[in-house]
């Protein structure tokens, strides 16, 4: 999946807090690519996940695609007290479908910083996007921990329901996520899985 710049306390935000359990409001933008491990239990499933923090900036964007093959699941996130990482979401979708290897892939969007008050995005809004366009929804706040586990949760949950994406001997185990940051101007953030 693909994603726009949120700045501090976006997608990074949300792995550092599912992963690690640990929030910075200075967190600094992913330069290259950062990597991380979990394992989680899920319906008495044990997944592998293996999440992959890209940088989105323009010169690492050659990078980008090929973690999109193979990928099972997506997280696209946006910043509820910024408009502009909303509006941004449709030009991840088209991303994703252009580069995405399968047609089957589990899409949740999910929106962040909800602790916050100075919110431009209403909660019926990202609801409504993400039913138009098939995607599971959840509403997070990385800095509180409000519904973390839950999104990364839920969408291992949907992949381990459609067998078509981790049933194939092309496939190692695992999920893979990706993040994607653009430049300094708003976006979407967001992260791909392969449930593996």
């Amino acid at each position: 999946m693909t994603a726009g710049r949120l700045g501090p306390g976006g997608y990074k935000s949300l792995l550092l807090r599912f992963t690690d359990d640990t929030f910075d409001p200075e967190l600094a933008a992913t330069i290259g690519v950062d990597f991380k491990v979990k394992t989680i239990s899920v319906d008495g499933n044990k997944a592998k996940l293996a999440i992959w923090d890209t940088a989105g900036q323009e010169r690492f964007r050659t990078l980008t695609p090929s973690y999109y093959r193979g990928a099972q699941g997506v997280i696209l996130v946006y910043d509820v007290t910024r408009r502009d990482t909303f509006v941004k979401l449709d030009n991840w979708l088209n991303e994703l479908e252009t580069y995405c290897t399968r047609n089957d892939i589990v899409n949740m969007l999910v929106g962040n910083k909800i602790d916050k008050e100075n919110r431009e995005v209403d909660r019926n809004e990202g609801l409504k996007f993400a039913r138009k366009h098939s995607m599971l929804f959840i509403e997070a706040s990385a800095k509180t921990c409000d519904g973390v586990q839950c999104a990364f949760e839920e969408l291992v949950e949907k992949i381990i329901q459609t067998p078509g994406l981790w049933e194939s001997e092309n496939q190692n185990k695992g999920v893979k996520l990706s993040h994607r940051e653009e430049g300094h101007g708003g976006g979407a953030c967001g992260g791909y899985c392969s449930v593996l």
